[in-house]
């Protein structure tokens, strides 16, 4: 059984709303340092208040590249990304060009992913699929994208586009990457129920924002 300190340490406890406020993410940090959590997802604009935040505590700032559409120019994503880590950020969450995946441009993509690896080496990258938006054989493609470009993990959703987390999806990427990248699902993962069918199905880190409520409901630790 997992325990709510094990749990804790698999969540990236998440704020992306565009309209969230400095006292919102204060409390983000200040949560996720009390409870464990393994890092904190935000917009890049919040990575430098977080990483001073969060510098005394074991919680990684996570900032979301091209958030929420991935439709920015690869060279645009490259300076945000590269812009993020020299604020503090220790991991990046970046969604992929859906736009050219579905006009038929898979080259286009890789290159892309590559790029932002390279430009941030030794800082993990997870690679956003949409699922929502994808067949099963392109959600592959990206997976086998991702492993050939450098990524350190692939992820389901933002969860501001079409669906969010399946375990199917999970299940799905974990047979297309095996052992070589983490998945992270995300994307109405809510309660602690969601977050053990994903973790079964294969994920190895969940990202939410009801992270602390999630936890309540868990097994108590033992004294």
């Amino acid at each position: 059984m997992i325990s709510r300190a094990d749990m804790a340490r698999r969540i990236d406890h998440t704020l992306l709303r565009s309209h969230a406020t400095e006292a919102e993410v204060r409390q983000l940090c200040a949560e996720a340092a009390e409870h464990g959590f393994r890092a904190v997802s935000v917009n890049p604009a919040w990575v430098t208040f977080c990483a001073k935040l969060l510098r005394e505590t074991h919680v990684l700032v996570d900032a979301c590249v091209a958030f929420p559409l991935g439709a920015a120019t690869a060279r645009m994503k490259v300076e945000e990304a590269k812009e993020a880590v020299q604020n503090g950020a220790r991991e990046l969450d970046m969604v992929i060009n859906l736009g050219a995946l579905k006009s038929g441009y898979p080259d286009f993509v890789e290159r892309e992913i590559a790029a932002v690896a390279a430009a941030v080496k030794g800082v993990s990258l997870k690679v956003i699929l949409e699922t929502g938006c994808l067949s099963r054989d392109e959600k592959v493609m990206v997976c086998e994208m991702a492993l050939r470009s450098g990524a350190a993990f692939v992820k389901t959703a933002t969860g501001f586009g079409p669906g969010g987390a399946t375990a199917e999806d999970v299940a799905l990427m974990r047979e297309a990457v095996g052992d070589r990248l983490g998945v992270k699902a995300a994307g109405g993962v809510r309660t602690w129920g969601d977050a053990l069918v994903m973790l079964q199905a294969g994920a190895n880190v969940i990202g939410t924002s009801t992270g602390v409520a999630m936890l309540l409901e868990g097994p108590e630790t033992p004294a």
